[in-house]
């Protein structure tokens, strides 16, 4: 069977890092090295080569992008030192950008929304305002279920410091600049954009 090497093309120039697919020899050492192994639908060595078969939709639909907790044991255990963790995070980018990863992807819904918009804010994480918005992101009941469920693990915390139970409030020292450098990237990131068009 002959490859459709055009979605390879597509990802090599738009998706951080995607050029280095190509150099993939298919060991397996990066499914075998990731702590989520087994849980992931498809192994970065599948996706890879299905992005070289051509298989747009079933890469960029597929819920293995977002499992990636980025601990890097994949790239400091492959032959080829390939950025697995970033190719693997630009194909999950792309797949946003396409309209085409899966909304309700539970790692997409925190990652893309509710972390960011958290941080964005105040210029730091609020672990109490993050919760709150995470257990109620699928309404009023589902939030009230999770956090009967969750209370026990939530007064351990408190108990032991690990959890602010005071929403933070106030911005970072510095916010303006914070704000600033977010707004270079978005231009930077929309320049580039405009080159590759």
């Amino acid at each position: 069977m002959a490859y459709d090497l055009s979605f390879a093309r597509e990802v090599y120039k738009n998706s951080e890092m995607g050029h280095w697919i190509k150099m993939c020899m298919q060991c397996g050492v990066c499914a075998g090295s990731c702590p989520l192994g087994p849980h992931w639908e498809h192994s970065p060595r599948q996706l890879f080569q299905m992005v070289r078969a051509g298989k747009k939709e079933e890469v960029l639909k597929s819920s293995s992008m977002w499992m990636c907790t980025s601990c890097y044991n994949c790239i400091v255990r492959c032959p080829r030192h390939l950025p697995i963790t970033h190719i693997v995070h630009g194909l999950a980018r792309y797949a946003m950008e396409q309209g085409m990863a899966n909304p309700q992807q539970p790692t997409h819904r925190f990652a893309s929304k509710v972390f960011w918009e958290n941080i964005v804010a105040t210029g730091r994480v609020g672990e109490a305002g993050l919760t709150m918005k995470l257990y109620f992101l699928d309404g009023l009941g589902a939030g009230i279920r999770m956090g009967l469920e969750m209370k026990d693990v939530a007064l351990g915390m408190v108990k032991t410091g690990r959890l602010n139970p005071i929403p933070f409030r106030g911005k970072i020292k510095g916010y303006a600049g914070f704000q600033a450098m977010l707004q270079k990237a978005a231009a930077i990131e929309s320049k580039h954009k405009e080159a590759k068009a």
